[in-house]
């Protein structure tokens, strides 16, 4: 450790040759340690919901919309208020369809520049001016800047030259890319990081235009979910994450997201389920055929892997296939559906020739996708089971904990799983299986993180043949780990930070994964402010079930607030009506002091790097 000190001081002295470069730096880095922290913000179980979104990242949550009616609250009329807002979200957009109405003359782009330059000012007022200027355009950046910071003189000679600039502007016919231009700007500087807890995939139409849309964004992270998890297996052509994710697709009727998303054919599935099946809806054929692969696939893995203690959910042994039923803990349900024409009663997993020829093809279209891939390096890239940011840990599923509130986890072969090393020990598994490094046992586990219920990005005992082909609603129920019990216990969630190291009492743990019923009286705030879920609901299919659309947290300099956001009609409505998203602001931590950078992560760098530049300007004295 002493020698790579050595070499690294070595370098940096290189790179600040002089006494006075040294403390010219040291000068810099302390100015930045004394600006507020940059806004972060939080968004879970994403679920697929594209337009939603990408609506929510372009409006900042309604931050753009708050800094507009607070600037211009006595400028502008609401009406105008809520132009300017839609002009920002959507600058390219907008700009075509204003041009239809013959709305863009000189008049026009004069003001509304003026406007956008206000907004740019205040969104970048609590950032270093290099910051900024890194985050400009860089065909625009020189003038961008000279236009933010305009100094006011007694011969107003500044507010002439800043006129110029912006005619000038305007008679070259650069302003609609200069417009787009400042628009991005503000959007990038209103949120200064984002992290995504988890579940991106599944339910939704789009999580392919998520995946785009995020590999564009300027500074994010990623807890991976069970979702996620599940397709990374897919792509690595892990066979029950194949079959799993395929039967999501159908049964959430989103197989657009793997034919036009991925371009995975069904071809052979659909064919296959027709000529075996015989349903009037061949979709419905295909899914009982998955079904049946998949049940299949679930019960080979579990006899080979006894160590995951789910022996119970090898189902298709316990079916009556005469009397059309299956006896689960001693008692009879009748089945939905009763044909399963391809199960050998006496070795009921094996897969039948046609059947492997359906999961081979399947398996190789994943492998062969490279969209897929594409987006899969990039969840790995920027991905993990949990993260520490800040003082805060971030993660989608659960710690999973034991009857008594203590930590549970796996054994596999002679070590046992726990706590942050349990979690640690996954986020290995899943990079290996990304990196087609991995053996069968760890190709295996990504299943068993989609399924188990000591798994920390699922835990609970997922039913699927059940909700299948059952339809009594009490054997429906999924069994929670203990952890979804003690979650709300403020002694856990700091046991639990403990573990991960973290000691501050202005931690949190911020949760995805189980959505918040408002409309039961749920509160996404718990464990005496040591716990905030996350997960709204953006998914249609739960707004009914939270009462609301979604949640963005959101920590900045002042503290920490929940937007509450109610359901997106969609995009064109913006653009036709300035119709935004509406949302509801909880504040519920307020610092007493403005949290500066020398309080986050990044400050403690800093801090660390002004000590060294101490050391190599003493050693040039």
């Amino acid at each position: 450790m002493e020698r790579d000190k050595e070499k690294y001081l070595k370098l940096l002295a290189k790179e600040y040759p002089t006494r006075e470069a040294a403390c010219r730096e040291i000068i810099n880095l302390s100015a930045i340690l004394n600006l507020p922290k940059g806004t972060e913000h939080f968004m879970s179980d994403l679920h697929g919901e594209y337009e939603a979104f990408c609506h929510i990242i372009n409006n900042c949550s309604g931050v753009i919309k708050e800094k507009v009616e607070r600037i211009f609250a006595e400028q502008l009329s609401p009406q105008e208020r809520c132009e300017l807002c839609t002009l920002i979200y959507y600058p390219a957009e907008k700009l075509n369809a204003l041009k239809v109405q013959g709305v863009l003359v000189e008049d026009w782009y004069r003001v509304n520049l003026q406007y956008l330059i206000l907004a740019a000012k205040d969104v970048s007022s609590k950032y270093t001016r290099s910051k900024v200027r890194k985050a400009m355009p860089e065909e625009f950046a020189y003038i961008i800047d000279e236009l933010l910071h305009m100094q006011v003189d007694a011969d107003d000679n500044q507010i002439e030259y800043h006129r110029q600039i912006i005619d000038t502007i305007i008679h070259i016919h650069i302003a609609d890319a200069f417009i787009i231009a400042l628009a991005e700007l503000i959007k990038r500087l209103a949120v200064d990081h984002l992290h995504i807890v988890g579940d991106i995939y599944d339910r939704g139409a789009h999580p392919e235009k998520i995946m785009d849309l995020l590999m564009q964004y300027h500074s994010l992270d990623i807890q991976w979910g069970n979702h996620d998890v599940l397709w990374m297996g897919a792509a690595a052509g892990v066979p029950a994450c194949v079959a799993t994710v395929v039967r999501n697709n159908i049964r959430y009727h989103n197989i657009q997201v793997l034919e036009s998303g991925y371009g995975i054919s069904l071809r052979t599935l659909v064919v296959f389920a027709g000529r075996q099946y015989g349903d009037e809806d061949v979709m419905e054929a295909a899914q009982h055929a998955i079904s049946v692969i998949l049940f299949k696939l679930e019960g080979q893995l579990i006899e080979r892997r006894p160590e995951y203690q789910m022996n119970d959910r090898r189902m298709l042994e316990k079916i009556d296939y005469d009397q059309g039923t299956i006896t689960i803990n001693g008692r009879a349900y009748t089945l939905g559906r009763k044909d399963f024409p391809t199960v050998d009663r006496k070795d009921p997993y094996r897969l039948t020739g046609e059947e492997q020829e359906v999961l081979s093809d399947l398996c190789q279209s994943f492998l062969n996708s490279g969209r897929l891939h594409r987006h899969i390096q990039f969840l790995c890239e920027k991905g993990g089971m949990y993260r520490q940011f800040n003082g805060n840990l971030l993660y989608h599923g659960c710690i999973p904990l034991d009857e008594e509130g203590n930590f549970e986890g796996i054994r596999l072969g002679d070590k046992v799983y726990k706590g942050k090393e349990y979690l640690d020990y996954a986020d290995e598994v899943v990079r290996r299986v990304c990196q087609s490094l991995a053996t069968e046992a760890e190709q295996d586990f990504m299943w068993y993180l989609w399924a188990g219920q000591n798994s920390p990005l699922s835990g609970r005992k997922i039913k699927t043949f059940e909700r299948t082909y059952l339809n009594d609603e009490e054997i429906k129920v999924e069994k929670r780990n203990p952890y979804y019990e003690y979650y709300s216990k403020e002694y856990i969630c700091n046991m639990i930070l403990r573990e991960f190291g973290l000691f501050s009492p202005m931690s949190h743990i911020i949760n995805g994964h189980t959505p918040v019923k408002v409309n039961k009286g749920e509160v996404p705030v718990r464990a005496n402010g040591k716990l905030i879920i996350i997960d709204g609901g953006f998914c249609k299919a739960y707004h009914k079930e939270t009462g609301i659309a979604g949640y963005t947290l959101i920590y900045n300099s002042h503290g920490m607030r929940l937007n509450a956001h109610k359901p997106f009609e969609s995009i064109s409505k913006v653009l036709e009506e300035n119709k935004d998203i509406e949302s509801s602001t909880d504040i519920f931590e307020t610092e007493e002091k403005r949290i500066r950078v020398r309080d986050t992560d990044i400050g403690k760098s800093i801090q660390e790097q002004i000590e060294d530049l101490k050391l190599i300007s003493f050693d040039k004295n």
